[in-house]
C-alpha cells in the first residue's frame, strides 16, 4: 500500500504519515494509529519503537 492510498483510507495527510514515517512527528493521536493499524492490519508494536530522550 503507498502513502497515497494509506492516506485516503486513514483520512490524514500524506504530509502527516510521512512525518510519522520518518520519525519526526512529534506525537500521534491513538484514534489515528488505530485507523492506521486497521488498514495495516497490524499491531502499534508493528510500528512503533520505543527510544529514551538524548536529553539529560
Amino acid at each position: 500500500m503507498t502513502l497515497t492510498q494509506l492516506s485516503r483510507e486513514v483520512g490524514v495527510t500524506v504530509v502527516n504519515l510521512s512525518l510519522l514515517k520518518t520519525g519526526k512527528a512529534k506525537g500521534v493521536r491513538f484514534s489515528t494509529l488505530d485507523k492506521i493499524c486497521r488498514a495495516l492490519d497490524c499491531q502499534p508494536g508493528d510500528l512503533l519503537e520505543w527510544r529514551p530522550d538524548p536529553r539529560p
